[in-house]
């Protein structure tokens, strides 16, 4: 009888999701990229109450961190349910304690794993197997799989191994490639997975299981050295077994899917003399490199790794042709220090245990994701035959040691597929349209279809790139596309700044998006585009989608506009009108719930994808023009040679050496960098209307990127200014400012075009239209102003009260030009907080949101002022970010204890002179002051310096920490409710001097909207796919129970003045406090998007979803009440209208109507209690 099979456009995550649920009755799980997905799609399927295996709806518990993860896994396993999780890189790192119980206590759990980089010099979201080989050393089973096809097939296995060998097994493929790749597999129907299923062990197991009523066992214990060592030694015979289950499960594998796995498999010529052993993706491009390379009589083959734990020396040796004389083992990892690294060593020790002599060289590839493509394995093949060496690396340009191996640029293997690669802006929907094409393709076709998207590690607005790849055949090419049939780009800027078109084959197509005319276009583009259109024959075709979708309800989303051009345009892959229908047909599945006038915008785009849409006339003559990128070089090297290069999309040409200066080596960065890119990916702008203006620099307060700034402006600046800022100023109103000239400054190529000025603008907002959302192109020349005004004037402060808005707007940001998202709730705060302490701030930034739109390299947004000062910022991990900052002020009250002692010892020294003395005892007077120690420090370093005491000369070593630092502790409530919570309530109860902001999303932003502790009751989020029921953590009112910590809760949008008070008043305070800032965040779905930011943290406060006050504990010494309400009784009578206003409230009707009133309802009443609470605390 025919086994059943189905076939499916899916990710290796899901893939994976799909096999797990089967056979999990509980899953603890955590966010953590690129893992995350496995766990909410296990969420989803609990959600709709999907049966697994043993006949039960699983039971999802989202837990505070992965080592809470484990932990619960753990309990579940000992309790008798059968247990899995999903994790990755650090989060795996966190469950290693748990891991050794699991394999000593010999329970089956099960980890899916999508491999990835471990935080070093830098932390990376991106693939390899660091973390996997971290773990080696437990003792855990470890399974390999290569492709999307081989994650369905062996996910089901690693449980089967499971439960019928008793012992934890881990299975892993590669982060962001296989994780993230969309490939149409073939799906063994479950019915034969769950026919494969041991009972006896299942049984056995739950009988094994704690239980008061039928195992009453201890189990746990603390042994001593007289018998630990047997116990271990004890596990080795069951442990033996292990290899024996997989063997048993691997044909089974076999035989339901028809393709062949084992320990280890073998591909490639049986006379091989040169072979390559791998785990992972490489070794789907590997078959590619040698299927051509066998064309031409090369005996080379490769090994693959499906069993790295237990590592059979046995199985491996029995896959390797004997005519083999030279191995490459390549490690997707680095291990300083060692011999070798972990799979090339295995590989040493298994030929020797087996007697083999074989020549064998360990290499490394592919770390972070680097791409890997044919001719980098076929150099590796290059190396074996001519001058094989150990320790070699591929993929990047080693011009300090000299291990990377030279490639044959000119090596392409033949394939028969169709290319695609789309060139997108982080949030304009590019992705998601690509995802949708693939599923169209593959599912309405029949064709091979694959899908691989690149993301840098910014937040909305990076660039994205799609590669899309369709064919008749298995598609194995696990590498970047490079000769595309078709190139589409969403945002015309891009043509200037990156070198799309040499990855355009010969009589290719290319298409832009644009609102220029055909003359304009051809004007603008560089001769490099042009030479290149014209020497490939391309095909080239433009669109105005950004005109469409404003005229159809999209807003900035050109993604269906454009999906529907390029169907129209390759209708090689399927017709036009078919495509049409399979578009319409998923925008309904995906925007249903969202109601009929969502579905409707989309599919008016659709059938607008087609209108305008027009072919610009290659001329044939621009081939003679010259063919050179242009870089505007502005003579600093940092930026030049390594900013803008990465920028440029071109960072895998950056060689070795150029790390290992300008500090490179640990991974610091220059500051003063963001605002020199320009990025231009805004399509509207803010337009300044003079007269029209108030002057009350509303706008720049509430800017996310500080992009948008007030100045005044002397004489002698307005002399030395360009023309585009002498004649656009008007007098600034006000005695303080008489004599200066005001204007409004947009930096128009870093704007992101949020609006959020505008929206908030109080000129606007009384009728006098002062700023105004223009198209961004014809303000571009505005740029030379804000060169000259942001970097050449001074920030006159000292004009207007600093405590009110007006007065903080004249501040220089030391916070500019983030890589946050548009209308970004957090970063006005953070910009906030460097107005008012950046020349001072020492920052530790927990791992999410802040810290990737504060340091995605080579881009920070902080800067230094004139005198050289400014942020100073540092990113430890995730859960350990309040410990981090807590040492950082640790450090520095050593160093100001170190200084006093040498001062006071001065002061009793009858060397010392008096004058020195003197101002010595003023310094020690003031030693917290900052602002004073400022001023006393130069006098005090001169006379320090023209002292005749010798001992007294030791502070100059101190020198560079006279001034006390403003210890800063930031993150998003993701780490502050919840992973960081323990060590966070641990420096807060000790009384250092340290500012915790906390900024407030209520969700897990930065790993794609996962429900926290602060999340609401009601809201849906990843992890509480039907609304969560639970409370909202009051991490205030717990904070304040201490007594000693100063709190506030504040919201810029409700009181900017109350806001500024709060921050100055912790910032002064000699203890420990704690800000939390409530943070509206495009995870939220608000209704009118991101622009209505700020007006959404004032209607939150109104209806008393989020109130504001401030509790200082100095009051009380003054007699006074500790808490101060910073806002009105709240009218909860507006606080249903409040959360319907946004899409993870508006939803819970649709997806969850039998619980939604009650959930909604409880949430309403939570807020009131929380008020209550408050308000009662301040009694």
């Amino acid at each position: 009888m025919a086994i059943k099979k189905t076939f499916l456009s899916v990710d290796g995550n899901t893939a994976a999701a799909l096999a797990s649920y089967n056979f999990t009755e509980v899953a603890g799980i955590y966010p953590i990229t690129p893992s995350s997905n496995m766990a909410e799609l296990v969420d989803v399927y609990a959600s709709q109450g999907k049966i697994n295996f043993f006949g039960s709806v699983c039971k999802v518990v989202e837990m505070q961190s992965e080592g809470g993860a484990a932990a619960a896994v753990h309990g579940a396993l000992q309790g008798g349910a059968f247990a899995s999780s999903y994790t990755a890189s650090q989060g795996l790192l966190l469950m290693v304690p748990n891991i050794y119980k699991w394999c000593g206590e010999l329970l089956p759990a099960v980890l899916h794993v999508s491999a990835r980089s471990i935080a070093t010099r830098a932390l990376s979201i991106f693939g390899d197997h660091q973390d996997i080989y971290a773990v080696r050393q437990t003792g855990i089973t470890i399974m390999s799989s290569h492709s999307v096809q081989e994650v369905a097939d062996l996910a089901p296995l690693a449980h089967l191994i499971a439960i019928d060998a008793e012992a934890p097994v881990l299975h892993f493929f590669d982060g962001f490639r296989t994780s993230h790749e969309i490939q149409n597999i073939e799906l063994v129907d479950d019915a034969e997975w769950k026919k494969l299923l041991p009972l006896d062990k299942v049984e056995k197991f739950k009988a094994r299981a704690l239980n008061p009523h039928t195992h009453p066992v201890t189990r746990g214990g603390a042994e001593n050295e007289d018998i630990y060592f047997q116990g271990r030694e004890a596990q080795n015979s069951h442990y033996a077994k292990v290899l024996e289950y997989a063997e048993k499960y691997f044909k089974e594998a076999t035989r339901l899917t028809g393709r062949h796995y084992a320990p280890f498999t073998y591909y490639g010529d049986e006379q091989a003399e040169d072979i390559v052993i791998a785990m992972g993706s490489v070794t789907e491009t590997t078959i590619e490199v040698i299927d051509e390379l066998r064309k031409n009589g090369a005996k080379v083959g490769l090994v693959k790794v499906h069993l790295y734990r237990p590592f059979s020396a046995k199985h491996l040796v029995s896959v390797i042709p004997q005519s083999v004389k030279r191995i490459a083992v390549l490690d997707r990892t680095k291990e300083i220090g060692a011999p070798g690294e972990p799979l090339y060593l295995d590989v040493v020790t298994a030929l020797r245990q087996e007697g083999r002599d074989i020549a064998v060289y360990g290499g490394r590839y592919g770390l972070s994701s680097k791409d890997v493509p044919p001719r980098d394995v076929k150099a590796v093949y290059d190396m074996l035959k001519s001058k094989p060496f150990h320790d070699f690396t591929i993929g990047i340009v080693d011009d300090v040691t000299n291990r990377s191996l030279a490639v044959d640029e000119d090596f392409h293997p033949v394939t028969d597929y169709t290319s695609c690669l789309f060139y997108g802006l982080g949030s304009d929907g590019t992705v998601s349209a690509n995802k949708s094409s693939i599923k169209i393709i593959g599912d309405a076709t029949g064709q091979y279809a694959q899908a691989y998207f690149q993301y840098d590690s910014r937040k909305a607005g990076g660039v994205t790139r799609s590669h899309l790849r369709f064919g008749k055949s298995p598609i194995h090419s696990t590498y970047f596309i490079g000769n595309a049939d078709f190139i589409s780009c969403s945002l015309d800027t891009y043509v200037m700044k990156f070198d799309m078109l040499k990855n355009l084959k010969k009589g290719g197509v290319f298409l832009l998006n644009t609102d220029m005319s055909d003359e304009a276009l051809i004007a603008m583009m560089p001769n490099r585009v042009k030479h290149q259109l014209a020497k490939k024959s391309a095909k080239f075709y433009v669109i105005d989608a950004n005109k469409i979708a404003r005229e159809v309800g999209l807003g900035r989303h050109t993604n269906t506009i454009l999906q529907a051009s390029f169907f129209y345009l390759n209708q090689t892959i399927m017709p036009y009108e078919k495509a049409v229908t399979w578009m319409k047909k998923l925008v309904l599945k995906a925007y249903g719930k969202k109601g009929q006038d969502v579905v409707d915008m989309n599919n008016r785009a659709i059938d607008a994808g087609t209108q305008g849409l027009r072919e610009v006339k290659v001329d044939p003559k621009w081939v003679e023009l010259p063919y050179k990128r242009i870089h505007i070089k502005t003579g600093d090297d940092y930026f030049d040679n390594y900013v803008d290069v990465v920028g440029s999309l071109d960072g895998d040409t950056i060689p070795v050496s150029k790390f290992t200066e300008h500090e490179l080596l640990d991974g610091t960065m220059d500051n003063n960098i963001t605002f020199k890119e320009k990025r231009s990916i805004a399509d509207m702008v803010p337009h300044w209307i003079k007269e029209n203006c108030i002057q009350c620099n509303t706008c720049s307060f509430v800017c996310p990127h500080a992009t948008i700034r007030p100045f005044l402006i002397n004489e002698e600046e307005l002399a030395k200014a360009p023309d585009i800022v002498k004649n656009d100023v008007r007098d600034a109103v006000g005695p303080s400012v008489k004599g200066l000239k005001f204007r409004i400054q947009v930096s128009t190529q870093n704007c992101v075009g949020c609006g959020v000025c505008v929206a908030e603008c109080l000129a606007n907002k009384a009728g006098r239209i002062a700023l105004e959302m223009v198209e961004a192109k014809g303000q571009f020349a505005q740029e030379e102003g804000a060169d000259y005004l942001y970097k050449h004037t001074t920030y006159k402060s000292d004009k207007f009260p600093l405590n009110t808005v007006k007065g903080v707007g004249f501040l220089m940001p030391y916070m500019e030009v983030s890589g946050a998202c548009a209308g970004c709730g957090e970063t006005p705060y953070y910009r906030l907080a460097s107005q008012l302490f950046g020349r001072d701030m020492l920052i530790a930034n927990a791992t999410g949101c802040t810290s990737i739109y504060c340091g995605s390299t080579p881009l920070t947004p902080f800067v230094k002022d004139a005198n050289g000062e400014g942020v100073a910022w540092a990113n430890s991990l995730f859960e350990d970010n309040a410990e981090f900052g807590f040492g950082m002020r640790l450090a520095t009250d050593y160093k100001l204890s170190l200084i006093s002692r040498i001062l006071d010892e001065a002061l009793a020294s009858n060397l010392v002179e008096e004058e020195l003395k003197e101002v010595a005892r003023k310094y020690l007077e003031n030693i917290k002051n900052r602002d004073e120690a400022r001023k006393i420090v130069p006098e005090l370093v001169r006379l320090v310096k023209a002292s005749k005491d010798d001992n007294v000369k030791r502070l100059l070593a101190h020198e560079r920490d006279l001034v006390d630092k403003s210890v800063w502790i930031v993150g998003g409530d993701g780490w502050a409710y919840d992973i960081g919570y323990g060590g966070l309530d641990h420096v807060l109860a000790n009384n250092d001097d340290v500012n915790v902001l906390v900024l407030d999303t209520e969700v897990y932003s930065n790993t794609g909207g996962q429900s926290s502790k602060s999340s609401q009751v009601g809201s849906i989020a990843k992890f509480t796919a039907s609304g969560k029921s639970v409370s909202k953590k009051n991490l205030a009112l717990q904070a304040m129970t201490y007594g000693h910590v100063y709190v506030a809760q504040i919201a810029l949008g409700a009181n900017a003045m109350k806001a500024i008070q709060a921050l100055k008043e912790a910032e002064s305070y000699d203890g420990p406090s704690l800000i939390i800032a409530y943070s509206p965040c495009v995870n939220h779905g608000i209704k009118g998007g991101m622009t209505n930011s700020i007006r959404t943290e004032k209607a939150a406060v109104e209806c008393g979803y989020f109130t504001t006050f401030r509790y200082d504990p100095r009051n009380e010494a003054k007699g006074l009440p500790a808490l101060t309400l910073d806002c009105k009784e709240p009218d909860f009578t507006k606080f249903r209208d409040f959360v319907m206003n946004e899409t993870r409230f508006s939803q819970l009707p649709n997806i969850n109507p039998e619980h939604a009133e009650a959930l909604l309802a409880k949430s309403a009443e939570d807020a009131k209690k929380r008020w209550e609470k408050v308000k009662k605390f301040g009694l």
